[in-house]
């Protein structure tokens, strides 16, 4: 199972955490209690509850978990202060915090073949790792137009699939007539909106899917 969210993926079958293709490092007992946190999104757990699971009939003290937390935030670039990711529920516990989606075998679309975007005369490759859409001169995708915000939305494309992600936005992001609200899966031919502008997202199917068509 693959929860992705923001830029990163959480690969609980092969127990890595990427960004953009890099791994990044956690230690056993901190992408233990990444994924505990994750798959009970958005429920706050108790410390209680989260030491057993982590550390089943033993005791342990509290700062360990305090400090696996905190090892989690620094991987992600998180802050206690300004939570993206993990929440702390004072007095409670924490909770995963971050919208996210779960992907498997049905939204493996990008494969060993290759996808881009088509709007307006221009066919953009994209390549495996995060594309920032938007008017801002630094970002991967530049729309220049007056409906499409700096940092409009995101496309997070890995060797497994492709994400849309919205940012907050005047005009929206669309995927089809749905309005992004959490990041969603792609497949070829799906239709995205950012503001007014209208783009196509494809994928070239690989040698072995085509032959699988063809049977």
């Amino acid at each position: 199972m693959r929860i992705v969210f923001g830029p990163f993926i959480l690969d609980l079958d092969t127990r890595q955490v990427t960004r953009g293709g890099l791994e990044i490092h956690l230690t056993t007992k901190a992408f233990d209690l990444l994924g505990v946190l994750a798959l009970d999104r958005p429920k706050v757990l108790s410390k209680a509850v989260l030491q057993e699971r982590l550390w089943p009939a033993t005791f342990v003290s509290e700062a360990n978990l305090s400090n696996l937390i905190a090892e989690i935030r620094h991987a992600l670039g998180d802050s206690a202060q300004a939570p993206v990711y993990i929440r702390t529920a004072h007095g409670v516990g924490y909770a995963f915090c971050r919208d996210a989606v779960v992907i498997g075998p049905r939204d493996l679309a990008v494969g060993n073949g290759s996808c881009w975007l088509e709007w307006d005369g221009h066919r953009l490759p994209l390549a495996v790792g995060a594309h920032v859409i938007g008017r801002d001169p630094d970002v991967e995708i530049r729309v220049d137009q007056s409906t499409v915000s700096r940092r409009h939305a995101r496309l997070v494309v890995t060797t497994e699939g492709a994400l849309l992600e919205a940012f907050v936005s005047k005009n929206g992001t669309f995927l089809g007539s749905e309005r992004v609200s959490a990041p969603v899966p792609l497949t070829d031919g799906d239709a995205i909106r950012v503001g007014s502008v209208q783009m196509t997202f494809h994928v070239r199917a690989s040698v072995a899917s085509e032959e699988t068509q063809l049977l």
